[in-house]
């Protein structure tokens, strides 16, 4: 392996990837000191958000952890970590309705959610798999169809990354419509909502930009090598 010039721009978006980890955190830490003016807890929001869209049959549960929130549509169960689920703060709110929007879009069949999900099978196992093709592909160079086919499984993994991030914007989207829509927020609770939900986001953009350098990076070797033969 030897340091290619792409190194530098996946450096660097290694570095936004971190720097939108801490965000993401300090900025949940702060919204969890401010208490929302309804009252309602995590849960109890989920719960509203889910019956205001028939979903009567999906239940909310806690889990341990801290931002381990999410849905799982196989059981059909919105999962909340403890502190989202108990207490009664803008961040709680924002991070519970944000992963009741993926409940939403699974009722409403989401396009890129029901990809997303055909997917996961294929990316699964290419994700696996790719890392030890790209490597074999580096030391054996004579063989020039491992780093090939090493690409094709890592572009099926950056793929899926890709068509993630409409999905997740999407769920705080719809989130933010219900929240405004339902009474679960003030006028002037709305910025701290947003601040919550941005920040999340911007760790799935910074994995999705080093995961699509990373490939170009692989991609030009590859023609780097063709090249030369």
């Amino acid at each position: 392996m030897f340091f290619h010039p792409m190194d530098f721009l996946i450096i660097i978006a290694f570095g936004l990837s971190l720097w939108a980890s801490f965000r993401v955190r300090g900025t949940f830490n702060k919204w969890s000191e401010v208490p929302i003016y309804s009252g309602m807890t995590g849960a109890q929001a989920a719960r509203r958000m889910l019956d205001a869209n028939g979903l009567y049959d999906v239940p909310v549960e806690a889990v341990p952890g801290t931002l381990s929130d999410h849905y799982d549509p196989t059981a059909r169960v919105v999962r909340l970590s403890e502190p989202v689920y108990y207490q009664s703060s803008i961040s709680a709110v924002a991070v519970a309705c944000h992963e009741v929007g993926h409940a939403i879009q699974h009722q409403v069949h989401y396009p890129m959610l029901v990809a997303r999900h055909h997917m996961f099978p294929v990316v699964n196992f290419a994700s696996g798999v790719a890392p030890l093709l790209i490597l074999a592909g580096f030391f054996f160079q004579q063989i020039p169809w491992l780093l090939g086919l090493g690409i094709i499984f890592f572009a099926a993994a950056v793929a899926f990354q890709l068509v993630t991030l409409p999905v997740e914007f999407n769920a705080s989207s719809r989130a933010r419509d219900v929240m405004i829509a339902e009474g679960f927020i003030s006028n002037e609770e709305e910025r701290g909502v947003a601040k919550v939900l941005n920040a999340a986001a911007l760790t799935y953009v910074a994995a999705a930009l080093i995961s699509v350098l990373e490939l170009l990076k692989y991609i030009m070797i590859f023609n780097g090598r063709n090249n030369d033969d």
